[in-house]
């Protein structure tokens, strides 16, 4: 049982919370939650050490992920110190360190008919995450960040996406990298903007199709405008400029799972 707020081992959790640079110089990062972990583990992440407070423990909906672990990296701790390495609240005692994966463009698998969603330099960790959430609920095939501007192991991106990191296709690339790969793959690209063109509803989504979305800020470059097959917007009938890009991105994600009748 571990219950000094100062054991090594507790503060260097803080530190992988806190510090990109630890996450990446250590080859380290914090997963929270049963249930998260269980999707960690169903997606083979190579799980280093977990830390769980039986008694809050107690409560989960998730009690099996601990089967699947060897008893050597489990830490007992105390609600002391879970409180100390917690990220959210409401969470069921647990808290894992795992070594992340490589993202690459070579590592996705396509469907016959693929359906992509492009993510243009976005900087917030919570947008990044509920585009992940999105992702898993309409099952895409991949969500391609591009010109990365956060950590894709950042904890609040863990958080947002309730683990959609895990179970999904994911690759970090550059913008010019990412077109390549499209165009190889003859994968028709849709980019969403203000001042798009045709209205998204009236796109064939049925063919390999890939949505490229912009930060909130700024909207999508010039290059991805340019090398787009159509510019596409959702109407707006208010007085504010743009809805959030995740939510953006929800609303044309399911009109193309509607079309495919999912």
């Amino acid at each position: 049982m571990i219950t000094s707020l100062q054991n090594t081992a507790i503060k260097n959790v803080v530190k992988l919370y806190k510090n990109s640079r630890e996450r990446r110089d250590q080859q380290l990062f914090v997963i929270e939650g049963a249930r998260e972990l269980s999707l960690a583990l169903q997606s083979n992440y190579n799980i280093k050490s977990v830390y769980i407070c039986r008694d809050m423990f107690s409560k989960t909906k998730y009690p099996d992920v601990l089967t699947s672990l060897p008893e050597n990296i489990i830490f007992d701790i105390s609600s002391a110190v879970f409180e100390k390495i917690a990220y959210r609240e409401n969470t069921d005692g647990i808290v894992a360190l795992a070594e992340p994966k490589q993202h690459g463009l070579g590592n996705i698998k396509l469907s016959e008919q693929p359906f992509i969603i492009i993510l243009e330099s976005v900087e917030k960790p919570g947008n990044l995450g509920a585009v992940l959430r999105t992702a898993d609920a309409a099952a895409v095939d991949a969500v391609i960040i591009c010109d990365n501007q956060t950590d894709l192991y950042n904890p609040n991106i863990i958080r947002s996406g309730v683990g959609g990191l895990f179970t999904l296709q994911t690759a970090i690339c550059s913008s010019e990298e990412a077109l390549e790969w499209l165009k190889v793959n003859n994968i028709n690209i849709y980019a969403a903007e203000l001042n798009g063109a045709v209205q998204y509803h009236k796109i064939d989504y049925t063919l390999p199709s890939a949505i490229v979305m912009g930060t909130e800020a700024d909207g999508l470059t010039d290059f991805w405008i340019n090398n787009a097959k159509e510019r596409i917007k959702i109407p707006m009938r208010g007085k504010i400029d743009s809805l959030n890009v995740s939510v953006s991105t929800a609303v044309i994600t399911f009109e193309a799972m509607r079309q495919r009748g999912f």
